[in-house]
Formats: structure tokens, C-alpha cells, sequence
């Protein structure tokens, strides 16, 4: 198999992990094109914007554009590497959907040529890169063998990507050992964390691993505030108290678990093992109950207002992102609440609050300041830090499910 220095990249998906990817590459040398099906999405890139919240990557994406390092399209084109960086939901039944990571590895099969590598980055099952090397061959035999093929996941914290895409261990797993070879040498042009080399096989099940484990040790905290409620005890004082232990470290509970890692991965490993990963059904099943248990505290308070006051409650639903201090929605337990609540909210008063999105195409949003004074009850889905300077009034009901004020 012939290799070649990669000169050029082309990233497929510019969204979350791959906006910034791309745009990294193209800071460290790389001539990239990102691609993207919005074309809103491509317009915003292309005159050096940005069309989501992640600190430092503003200033980095305008420069790389002005320097010609990074442009976006709507189709790839002939390229050195090609990487994959998609979303990969799943279906209905928690079935793993790769329809997208399919569909953007046919639209690059008719630019490759020997020697390219490609790389799926998007979280996915087991055996998905196996997959798309067979389609890739099937669909172009005439390069079996002559290709380098990849997994390596990323694992950033959302709020602080720019500095974890270069600082943190990379795990990378290619179909042979020359594709792993090929893959580290370009993720080392960029990355100072240390790359580890494995299968593709493993490096997609490190990653679903990763985040079982995260979803696994939220469930136990959730769970945890579920017992306490009823115990009248305050979950956030017990586990401080109970993380003094030099061997226990309890996670925070929240209104559920979000976003498109935690909430969706687990499920890949179900789907494909059902009898094997009880644990790990039972955490998601725990962690999407909190987010219903939730929005019955809330509607509950509602009725308890309305029969002490003769009158319905003016309520603030505060926060809509899966996590503190993004603009992220993707799987949000919050936004999951703040619909179930309206849904019964007859005609009472709700203000639905998210300080880091400027509007929304199904809710009304209300500036922070304003729902918190005018509300009687006022529900805590989000920690954005904003909301860590409101003081508790005695005149509210309020609902910590995320621990604002935890005392």
C-alpha cells in the first residue's frame, strides 16, 4: 500500500466535534474543506463565523478561513484523508442508526484513491468501521487493500473542546496495522495528548465503554436523590458528606441525562447485547425516568399552589441545554420536562428560560431576571451559571434538581 503525506482533509459533518476538528487541522497546516448539508451552516463558516457556542473557537475558525487554511461546502471533494463526523442516533426501539455515517462515506467512495486514509470519529456500534470498509470495497474494488482505514472517537468535555481535541489521550483503531499507523501519524500532527493504538473494534467499544460508565455512575446519583426526597434528606450535603470517604466520589444528580454521548451510546451496547448489559439498560432506564420524575414535581407544585392560592401559578422553567453553560439541546432531559409540563399546564402562566440560545422554534424564551421575579414557582433544570447569583425567596417554590443552591 502506497502512503503519502496528508495535505489535505476533508471533514463530513461540521457540527459539535467537527467544526472544531477541522478547524485545529487546518491551524496546524492542513488544507481542509468541512462539509456540511446546511447550507446555513456553510454560509456562516465560510464568511468566518461560527453557528454554535464553544469558547476560543470563533477566533480560531476566523482566522483559518481568512488564511484560506479552512473553507466549507456542501459536497466533498478530492482530498488526502477524509474523516467522518455525523451524528449517530438511534431508531425508535434504541436501535443505532449509521444511516448517516453510510451516507456520507458514499458521497467521498468515488473521490478515494490509493493511499487515502478515512476515519470514522462519530460514536458508533461495534463493527461499524468493518462495515464501511466493506461498502467502501465493494463499491471500489479496485482499491481493496490500497486504503487506510480508521476509528479513533473523540472524548471532549463541550465548553472546553478547543483545548481537550489537542490535550487528551486519543484512543485510534484501524482495520490492519499500517491503518493505525497511518491514522495516529495525523492525529500527532495536532494532538499532544498520547495516542493509543488498538483495533477498530475495541476503539468503538472504548468509546461506548466511556460513556456507559459516565451514564452508569449518574444513574446511582439520580437514584440516590430519588431515595433522599422521600427520606427528606439533602442529597447534595450526603454525597459531600459521603465523598470525604478517601474511596468514594458519588457524582451530582441532575434532571437526567443529555446530550448525544451519555444519552444515546449505552444503547448501542443494549442493541447489540440485550442479556449481557443489565447494568447498563437499567442506568438509561433510570436516567430518563429522573427527567419524568421531575416534570411531576413540577406539575405537582402547580396543583399545590393552585388549591392554597385560588390561582395558577406563574412558573419559570429554568434551562433547556443537556449541561451548564452551552447552547446543546441534542437529547436534553430540561427540554424533555419543559414539554411535559406545558403540555398539562392548562392556561397558567410558563416562562421558559435558556440565557445561551437567542430563540427557539417551539418555545418562548424569557430572559432569566425577568421569569425569576415573576414566577412563584420556579424550576432549576439547568446550573447555568447565571442562574447561581438569583437568591432564594421566600415568597417562590422553588425546585433544585440540579443544585443551584444546594443548601
Amino acid at each position: 500500500m502506497s502512503t503519502r503525506t496528508i495535505k489535505t482533509a476533508c471533514f463530513m459533518g461540521l457540527g459539535y466535534i467537527g467544526l472544531p476538528t477541522a478547524t485545529i487541522a487546518a491551524h496546524n497546516g492542513i488544507k481542509v474543506l468541512g462539509v456540511d448539508v446546511n447550507p446555513n451552516v456553510v454560509e456562516t463558516i465560510n464568511r468566518g463565523e461560527i453557528h454554535i457556542i464553544e469558547p476560543g473557537l470563533g477566533d480560531m475558525v476566523k482566522t483559518v478561513v481568512d488564511n484560506g487554511s479552512l473553507r466549507a461546502a456542501l459536497k466533498p471533494e478530492v482530498s488526502d484523508a477524509y474523516f467522518i463526523v455525523v451524528p449517530t442516533p438511534f431508531k425508535g426501539d434504541h436501535e443505532p442508526d449509521i444511516t448517516f455515517v453510510e451516507s456520507a462515506t458514499r458521497a467521498v467512495i468515488p473521490l478515494l484513491k490509493e493511499g487515502d486514509l478515512y476515519v470514522i470519529e462519530s460514536t458508533s456500534p461495534i463493527h461499524t468501521t468493518d462495515k464501511m470498509a466493506a461498502l467502501i470495497y465493494s463499491e471500489r474494488p479496485d482499491l481493496k487493500g490500497k486504503l487506510q482505514i480508521a476509528y479513533c472517537p473523540e472524548r471532549v468535555l463541550p465548553g472546553n473542546v478547543i483545548f481537550e481535541l489537542v490535550n487528551n489521550d486519543r484512543v485510534i483503531g484501524g482495520v490492519d496495522e499500517a491503518s493505525t499507523q497511518a491514522a495516529i501519524d495525523f492525529y500527532r500532527s495536532f494532538v499532544t495528548g498520547e495516542l493509543h493504538a488498538t483495533n477498530a473494534r475495541t476503539a468503538e467499544m472504548c468509546k461506548l465503554t466511556e460513556n456507559s460508565s459516565r451514564d452508569v455512575q449518574i444513574a446511582f446519583a439520580n437514584e440516590l436523590s430519588l431515595i433522599c426526597d422521600k427520606a427528606d434528606i439533602n442529597v447534595w450535603e450526603l454525597i459531600e458528606l459521603a465523598n470525604k470517604h478517601p474511596r468514594v466520589n458519588i457524582l451530582q444528580p441532575g434532571c437526567g441525562v443529555g446530550g448525544h454521548c451519555i444519552a444515546v451510546d449505552p444503547w448501542f451496547i443494549v442493541s447489540e447485547y440485550p442479556a449481557e448489559s443489565n447494568i447498563i439498560e437499567q442506568a438509561r432506564k433510570i436516567n430518563n425516568y429522573k427527567a419524568f420524575w421531575c416534570a411531576e414535581k413540577v406539575h405537582n407544585a402547580m396543583l399545590e399552589f393552585q388549591l392554597k392560592n385560588g390561582r395558577e401559578a406563574k412558573v419559570a422553567l429554568m434551562g433547556l441545554a443537556f449541561k451548564p453553560d452551552i447552547d446543546d439541546l441534542r437529547e436534553s432531559p430540561a427540554k424533555y420536562i419543559a414539554q411535559k409540563v406545558m403540555q398539562r399546564a392548562n392556561n397558567a402562566d410558563m416562562m421558559v428560560v435558556e440565557p445561551n440560545v437567542k430563540e427557539h422554534n417551539v418555545f418562548k424564551l424569557t430572559n432569566y431576571k425577568e421569569a425569576y421575579d415573576k414566577a412563584d414557582i420556579v424550576a432549576f433544570l439547568v446550573s447555568h451559571k447565571e442562574f447561581k447569583g438569583l437568591t432564594k425567596g421566600e415568597d417562590k417554590v422553588i425546585l433544585d434538581f440540579c443544585g443551584v443552591n444546594k443548601y
